[in-house]
């Protein structure tokens, strides 16, 4: 007569890892301990990244979609002089050329978005970062910017002077 239990029994866990055949409640338990273990440590792991990464990336800002802004004042404005103003989250460059007409345009360059300005000795719109050039219709001209200067719309309105979006 052989002591041994059948396959499938009552055999136990002795601690000692000499458990019976692979349907036994050794083999249940190691695989639920470590089922838990592992969703503890993909928690615990959670529980700090999510926060890390919140501080971390900025977060998404809706911007209202904003169709036109006062950008100054025409007294604000010397002929062949220029200025930068807010529209919405982005800013824009307005222009006033020596005749005395106003042109506006976005003041992030093409190239690698940093800002232009205009320069009122050369009579052109200038990207100082890598010496980006465009002329006062927004078209690049010199240096790396690869498209123009997107174009705004400005009309004065009283003494006032309004920048639009041009759709």
């Amino acid at each position: 007569m052989d002591d041994a239990p059948a396959s499938g029994g009552d055999a136990s866990c002795d601690g000692g890892g000499s458990c019976g055949g692979p349907d036994d409640a050794c083999t249940r338990r190691r695989l639920l301990a470590n089922a838990v273990l592992a969703s503890g440590a993909v928690a615990t792991g959670g529980a700090v990244l999510y926060p890390l990464a919140r501080f971390l990336l900025p977060p998404e800002v809706a911007e209202a979609a904003v169709a036109s802004v006062v950008a100054g004042r025409v007294e604000d404005f010397p002929r062949n002089s220029g200025r930068n103003f807010k529209m919405g989250s982005k800013r824009g460059l307005l222009v006033r050329l020596a005749n005395g007409e106003f042109r506006a345009f976005s003041a992030k360059c093409t190239h690698l978005s940093c800002t232009v300005q205009y320069r009122p000795d050369t009579k052109n719109i200038w990207c100082a970062c890598h010496n980006g050039i465009f002329d006062l219709t927004g078209k690049n001209v010199a240096g790396p910017p690869p498209r123009p200067l997107e174009a705004f719309t400005a009309n004065v309105r009283g003494d006032e002077i309004v920048v639009s979006r041009a759709h």
